[in-house]
């Protein structure tokens, strides 16, 4: 048995996207709230991703991705404040903002599809 969103090619890569951040995290000292708002930013866009894909109409479904998509936003956001900080390293930077864009892209799709 499987469930609808282990299927979808951005549930997966949102599911990398969050290994990677929980490793950057591991190995980067920043405060406890700017922890925690990253954790929960790129959490949300996985659990967002999933949640939608059980809905059963196309509005609800899109809500979610909706949702998911402005985690996405928001995780830029916090690397682009780390990265003025000199929190974390231009190539870093760059490897997670790709990450991000290509999610951001992917559910963009989902979204206009939905309408």
């Amino acid at each position: 048995m499987s469930f609808d969103f282990e299927k979808l090619e951005v549930y997966k890569k949102s599911k990398i996207f969050n290994k990677e951040v929980a490793l950057f995290l591991d190995h980067t000292k920043i405060t406890r709230n700017k922890r925690d708002q990253l954790e929960r930013a790129a959490f949300s866009i996985m659990l967002n991703i999933a949640e939608g894909s059980g809905r059963f109409t196309k509005p609800d479904k899109r809500n979610f991705y909706i949702i998911a998509r402005g985690s996405a936003f928001e995780c830029v956001a916090i690397f682009d404040y780390l990265k003025d900080q000199n929190t974390i390293d231009e190539k870093g930077f760059n490897k997670f903002y790709s990450s991000l864009e290509e999610i951001s892209k992917m559910l963009f799709s989902l979204i206009k599809v939905l309408k």
